[in-house]
């Protein structure tokens, strides 16, 4: 007989002995109180299903041996199955059974650690071509990426150029930082044309680059110098060299008119532009081999009148008409000579950008942020030479003098530049349009969209909106759930994207405390490339990343030189406490709040009586 089928007999037994028990309670049989203390009705049906459950094991073993007779062989007793347990627990009221099972631990390793488990049966979701960026936020897979190699290898974004978004503190130009490292790696040119805080000058030193410092008293950049352009055009020679100094002759002429127009306050006319390329041909033809040609020498020709310059202000051989014409562009170059650029770009360049340098960075943090003049002009000035190396090294490499180079900029802290001149916003959008065939990936980082609409007219507005719309890259550090929302109009959002980098933008709680705090979002990107679901990644510098890029120096307390002062104040008491008590204080005099051993420290000496400063 099956286990189910003795069950069922059991519980058919356990009902008749029930109802057994209750017709004898009922005809007053049976004593009011059993033995185990639960009165006459516990005890009759605990009799009656003893008796039952014995009636019912003889019928099923006496049935079990007719069965086996009629078989012509005798079995012996069936054996009791093992219960089942389900894997998540026993399933009902107070069971235990858990809703979920915990996932298994997930290991990382090479193919050499773990070289008989390759290939692997399912592959990573995120790519993996590019400088190391980080982990993915949810799965913990490496992500890799930068615009150079998704353009030029992976083919993910039609042009190599990354907008950054951000609230200050999260770690933006350090995702950069590492873009540049990582770059460098690969032969690749990292430009940092503009360096405001600084953020990439120490990076920049350790991949043994060039840093060129701008400022009053630091360097200059002489805006008439061809620099890199001038010395490929006398290199490569003929028809090639021709159409190179043309091209040099074009962005100086463009980069004298662009300080104009920031002393100015508005452009230049179109004579007056006519007027000054006509000047600076003429000094070309008259320069002297060795001697560069400076701004002041712009005024000696303009005061001079030859007959070439003469020609384009249609003087007709009146001094008047000539003085006329070309007095408004006299006075707005005494503007700058004579005014707050005049230091900076009147003098020779103070160091000319190596084009055979592995990294180059153009330090402006000298200049001051309320002296947005000599920023602009600045910023002005480092683009047109480092965009003229890129260009000079393209022509050597398309003359077949030097290897073709890839180089990739960065310009942090968009808004400051933004809103320092209109031809900052023209430049930054010619680049964004015509850095594919340049040769030449871009990094634009700034805090919010907001930054474009605090631009001065509605054509800068709309050319800064639209650097955001032409990124192959978008990458979103924590922002405002309103930030976010706009920034979801013009790269395509989903709800739950939108929720979690807001997320990162909360600062830390109020009880937090100590320096290795840091706000939940830091070190946390998304990456949007198009229509693509969005990359999560978790950002973990090394030590020597954290100590190559740290934004916040003059925050940072100098940790070892207290605990030198402090050793050397316990010694100097220590030992003027041998000899007698110390004073306490000296009023009347600044030293008093001086530590032993510091400069300004009082004098003690000894004494009959004692101590005495």
């Amino acid at each position: 007989m099956s286990r189910r089928s003795e069950e069922k007999l059991a519980e058919r037994a356990d009902l008749l002995a029930e109802e057994e028990a209750l017709r004898d309670l009922a005809a007053g049989g049976s004593g009011l109180v059993g033995l185990d203390g639960h009165g006459a009705e516990g005890a009759a049906k605990k009799s009656a299903k003893k008796s039952a459950k014995k009636s019912a094991k003889k019928s099923a073993k006496a049935k079990a041996t007719s069965d086996a007779r009629r078989g012509g062989k005798e079995k012996g007793p069936a054996t009791p199955r093992e219960p089942y347990v389900p894997a998540r627990g026993w399933p009902g009221a107070g069971g235990g059974r858990v809703g979920y099972m915990d996932p298994p631990t997930m290991w990382r390793a090479t193919t050499v650690q773990a070289c008989g488990m390759w290939p692997f049966a399912a592959g990573s979701g995120s790519p993996m071509i590019g400088v190391p960026l980080g982990q993915h936020l949810f799965t913990g897979a490496t992500v890799c990426g930068d615009p150079l190699n998704w353009f030029t290898r992976a083919r993910y974004i039609s042009n190599p150029s990354l907008f950054m978004l951000g609230m200050p503190g999260l770690g933006k130009s350090t995702l950069i930082n590492r873009m540049l490292i990582g770059l460098a790696a690969t032969g690749v040119v990292p430009l940092v044309l503009g360096d405001l805080k600084p953020d990439y000058a120490d990076t920049v030193r350790a991949l043994g680059g060039q840093v060129i410092s701008i400022g009053r008293g630091r360097g200059g950049i002489n805006v008439l110098d061809p620099g890199a352009m001038g010395e490929a055009a006398a290199k490569i020679g003929g028809e090639a060299g021709e159409v190179l100094k043309a091209e040099a002759h074009g962005r100086v002429l463009n980069m004298v008119a662009a300080l104009i127009t920031i002393v100015r306050g508005r452009p230049m006319d179109d004579h007056e532009q006519s007027v000054l390329s006509a000047v600076l041909h003429h000094l070309r033809e008259r320069a002297v081999p060795g001697r560069s040609v400076l701004l002041p020498d712009v005024l000696r020709v303009l005061t001079d009148g030859p007959d070439r310059v003469r020609a384009v202000t249609l003087d007709r051989g009146s001094d008047t008409r000539y003085r006329d014409a070309v007095d408004p562009l006299h006075r707005s170059l005494l503007g700058i000579l004579d005014g707050p650029l005049g230091d900076t770009f009147a003098s020779e360049t103070s160091t000319r950008i190596d084009a055979n340098a592995p990294a180059v960075c153009i330090d402006i943090s000298g200049i001051g942020e309320a002296d947005t003049q000599l920023t602009a002009a600045a910023m002005l000035a480092a683009w047109s030479d480092g965009l003229g190396t890129v260009a000079a090294s393209h022509a050597l490499a398309d003359a077949g003098l030097a290897p073709r180079r890839w180089f990739f900029t960065v310009l942090d802290e968009l808004w400051r530049p933004l809103r320092a001149a209109s031809g900052i916003v023209d430049r930054i959008d010619a680049l964004t349009r015509l850095n594919r065939s340049l040769g030449l990936g871009d990094a634009k980082i700034t805090h919010t969209l907001k930054d474009a609409e605090a631009l001065g007219t509605d054509a800068d507005r709309a050319k800064a909106r639209g650097f955001v719309e032409r990124a192959g890259m978008v990458v979103c550090a924590g922002l405002p759930k309103t930030e976010m929302e706009d920034l979801g109009k013009v790269v395509g959002l989903s709800r739950r994207e939108i929720e979690l980098v807001s997320s990162w933008s909360s600062p830390p709680g109020w009880g937090v405390r100590g320096e290795d705090e840091e706000p939940p979002g830091r070190g946390r990107f998304l990456i949007k490339v198009g229509g693509r679901p969005g990359i999560p990644i978790k950002v973990a510098i090394t030590d020597a990343e954290r100590d190559l890029h740290n934004t916040n120096t003059r925050w940072t307390t100098n940790e070892a030189a207290i605990e030198r002062v402090a050793a050397r104040t316990a010694q100097e008491v220590a030992r003027l406490s041998q000899d007698g008590p110390l004073p306490l204080a000296l009023p009347g005099t600044p030293a008093a709040l001086a530590l032993p051993g510091d400069p300004g420290f009082p004098a003690v000496e000894a004494s009959a009586g004692g101590w005495t400063a």
